[in-house]
């Protein structure tokens, strides 16, 4: 079981846990502010965690997408990272 998501007050950001592919727990953060612009989230981060669990696969998927790239723990999630893709 993952830990629960939070907001945390001093860095403006929702810290989770996400499952890589490999099965290790890996801690992540995303900023109210990449939030707020890719998903519509208040720009004040009032609803942040809700936020975050309405587009828990998108962000979690991100996440997996650094590790894959090399990234390491904690993955700090920029707005580049959860930008809609192109259709294909």
């Amino acid at each position: 079981m993952l830990p629960v998501p939070i907001f945390h007050e001093s860095s403006g950001a929702v810290r989770f846990w996400v499952l890589s592919d490999a099965g290790a727990v890996v801690g992540a953060s995303i900023p109210k502010e990449v939030l707020h612009y890719r998903y519509r989230g208040q720009i004040g981060g009032g609803d942040a965690l809700e936020c975050y669990a309405a587009n828990r696969d998108d962000i979690d998927a991100a996440v997996r997408r650094r590790i894959a790239r090399g990234s390491i723990e904690p993955v700090m999630l920029r707005e580049t990272d959860v930008a809609p893709r192109p259709p294909t």
